[in-house]
């Protein structure tokens, strides 16, 4: 029944036309970004019987995993700095468009350079808010950014610096990760010739399908309470100087119940494409739909592809979930990996399975199917260390073995 109303949502959403471009930039969604009413497609089958066990991939031992419940902290946290409007426009040169490097549903993000010195990315919310509707969406977003990353502190999590609230303005200051967002490396016009960008290596992209995960890993384990991010895609996945990866944009995220309830009644948001289907149609919250949108992520890493992508005989548009998992359930992954990048070396065939088989996992139609964050880490630093070694290329055929 699930997979019945899924099929007949998708089909109504993509009928819609709704599929473009995501040009985000910093910590925000694209001004083509969409949310609640759409979803991406479906995987084929809830069973797991094509993929590989996760028996044999889980981490070693168990992490013992230390939370102090405290009390519930205000969103004006000491760490976090108070900036007046005036700073910041001083910053921005007046939030001047040569500034501007992105836009989502929240409002513009601004490159700015502060007093001391320090690059910021500043996102400022939409100041042409008249609905009051729109209004306090705003300042839920702006708040839950603000009480969320306060508290939050992970070398793959983008840092909040400090915001700003004078009358109706609400802006966020974040450091600014200086290579921009992965959507945009694997999906911009300006990166699709093979070597242009430095993620045109199987091991880079691995490496960042894992600093992910990490972050994923540290709000749904580590952080206190723990948090759900409710919109993990490409576009909110950063790079900074040194091409870590680093989670980002909390807007839509919400604290974990204090009970440690396994599921939370709640009306799905989302982005096309990388929301939960079993979320989406039931409006039941869990840590899992974060594991499904960083399938997803995996599948783009793998394929080049965007989540939902016009096909190329004019069909109409299709998910990357659709588009894969045939392929990969039947051993044929090199028919779809990204051809900029090129076959993969000896030692980074097992590699690409792992993720691949990872990834699928993670995009099951059942929540209960999917893996925790825990072993998807364990996974993918599996993947990463298997990159290395030898360096003679395999041949397509070769590669195209089902897997055991």
């Amino acid at each position: 029944m699930l997979y019945l109303l899924w099929v007949g949502a998708r089909r109504f959403l993509l009928k819609r036309g709704e599929v473009g471009d995501n040009n985000s930039v910093q910590p925000t969604g694209s001004e083509s970004d969409a949310y609640v009413d759409i979803i991406p497609m479906p995987n084929v089958g809830s069973n797991g019987t094509a993929y590989r066990s996760f028996s044999n991939c889980k981490r070693q031992g168990s992490r013992t995993l230390r939370r102090q419940r405290s009390g519930s902290s205000s969103k004006h946290l000491d760490r976090t700095e108070s900036f007046s409007l005036l700073e910041l426009e001083t910053a921005t040169e007046s939030f001047s468009l040569r500034n501007k490097i992105g836009a989502g549903s929240f409002g513009n993000v601004y490159k700015g350079m502060l007093g001391d010195g320090r690059e910021v990315a500043i996102k400022r919310g939409d100041t042409n808010t008249m609905k009051k509707k729109k209004f306090q969406e705003k300042e839920i977003a702006f708040d839950s950014e603000v009480s969320l990353l306060s508290r939050l502190h992970h070398k793959h999590l983008v840092r909040l610096i400090g915001f700003c609230e004078e009358n109706d303005e609400r802006l966020l200051v974040y450091e600014y990760m200086t290579n921009g967002s992965l959507y945009d490396h694997l999906h911009d016009k300006n990166n699709v010739e093979r070597n242009s960008s430095i993620l045109n290596s199987w091991k880079m992209r691995i490496k960042i399908a894992l600093d992910a995960a990490r972050g994923i890993e540290y709000i749904h384990n580590y952080a206190v309470p723990p948090i759900v991010h409710r919109d993990i895609k490409s576009s909110n996945i950063l790079l900074d100087s040194n091409w870590n990866a680093r989670v980002s944009d909390f807007g839509l995220s919400l604290i974990w119940p204090e009970t440690e309830q396994e599921l939370m009644s709640t009306k799905a948001v989302g982005t096309i494409g990388y929301i939960d289907p079993e979320y989406y149609v039931l409006n039941v919250l869990t840590t899992k739909s974060d594991v499904y949108g960083l399938g997803v992520v995996m599948l783009e890493l793998l394929t080049g592809k965007r989540a939902v992508f016009k096909t190329e005989d004019g069909s109409g548009p299709i998910g990357v979930v659709e588009y894969t998992s045939p392929k990969i359930a039947s051993g044929e992954l090199w028919s779809v990996l990204d051809d900029r990048v090129g076959l993969p070396e000896v030692n980074e065939v097992e590699s690409l399975e792992i993720m691949a088989y990872t990834a699928m996992h993670c995009v099951n139609m059942e929540g209960k199917e999917r893996p925790e964050m825990t072993d998807i880490v364990a996974n993918l630093e599996r993947a990463l260390a298997s990159t290395e070694g030898s360096s003679t290329s395999l041949s397509m055929a070769s590669f195209s073995a089902p897997l055991e």
